[in-house]
């Protein structure tokens, strides 16, 4: 196995066994929640949602690389790499639009009761599933060009010039003006919320830093009042940091690919990228665990269930 092969095939697999672990742990552990209390609050729903999205894209795209890379399966062919690319591709968004929309109903969970962006935030509880809905129809309409471009193998007698090397696969444009007009949309659809949810911490950092003021001030009497909105709001800040800075390399690299004229013989571009939009989607389900107590005090509760379903189990068999 070629030396830069091996070094994809590992990298790969380090984001497949962080991220496919991390992301179930947190799906189950919301669903567990589900169970007992017959509900979820609205913030707990968004996060549920991006990690089943950020485990789709550690699933369709690190494992399947993973699995290509050390040759114990192929599914790139022509119609392997059009489905590969576009769910990665839709999921990779949807992960980008699902944590603005945790980031901005964070911002709106710590406006004064009677507001008008506390009705914005009732409203947007009551309609949260027309938006999810609204989201997945957006993002999978914007990644249609991954369908009609993608393909698994190259024609040598024809070299690609308006293509994108993807490794097991390339994504073959038909003109220049496509690919930039492809590459633009792109570049848009994760600016704008990038920016939003930007925008949205420092609203949150803002509220945090009066916050500590304020506590400070008091001296704490009165037992912690807001103390849950306080550690959402810097889950929700360390979760946008982490997206900023990853994808912000990401959407660096893109429009650099953009400005290439020819196609590169070499994927290490395009690995880069891949590299570091699914690492956010690896990492971050670690940050969740670490910081949500919900989810940490049911996956505690399942680690300690099992030693004691095992101890009840000896006992009846002796």
């Amino acid at each position: 196995m070629p030396s830069e092969e091996l070094v994809r095939g590992v990298l790969y697999l380090s984001l497949t066994v962080v991220g496919v672990p991390g992301n179930a742990s947190v799906i189950l552990a919301f669903l567990l929640l589900l169970y007992q209390e017959n509900r979820l609050l609205p913030a707990d729903a968004i996060v549920l949602h991006l990690a089943c999205v950020n485990l789709l894209v550690v699933v369709v795209r690190c494992l399947l690389e993973t699995l290509a890379s050390f040759s114990l399966a192929n599914i790139f062919g022509d119609l392997g790499c059009k489905s590969v690319i576009f769910v990665y591709r839709a999921s990779r968004s949807l992960s980008i639009w699902i944590t603005f929309l945790l980031s901005a109903y964070q911002c709106l969970s710590i406006t004064p009761p009677g507001s008008r962006w506390s009705s914005v935030r009732t409203l947007l509880a009551r309609y949260l599933g027309f938006v999810f809905l609204f989201l997945w129809v957006l993002n999978t309409c914007m990644t249609s060009a991954a369908i009609l471009f993608s393909f698994g193998t190259k024609n040598e007698s024809s070299p690609i010039i308006n293509g994108i090397n993807v490794q097991f696969c390339y994504v073959n444009f038909p003109s220049k003006l496509s690919k930039e007009a492809n590459g633009i949309a792109q570049v848009v659809r994760d600016v704008v919320p990038m920016a939003l949810m930007t925008l949205a911490s420092l609203i949150l950092l803002v509220f945090l830093y009066k916050h500590s003021h304020q506590v400070k001030g008091l001296r704490c009497s009165s037992g912690g009042g807001g103390g849950a909105e306080q550690r959402a709001a810097k889950v929700v800040v360390a979760l946008v940091s982490l997206y900023v800075v990853l994808y912000g390399v990401d959407n660096g690299l893109w429009v650099y690919t953009l400005t290439v004229s020819e196609t590169m013989p070499s994927s290490l571009i395009s690995d880069l990228r891949i590299f570091f939009s699914s690492l956010y989607a690896a990492l971050s389900p670690v940050v969740i665990i670490a910081s949500n107590r919900k989810v940490n005090g049911r996956l505690k509760c399942i680690v300690q269930e099992k030693p004691a379903h095992e101890k009840d189990t000896s006992l009846t068999n002796m």
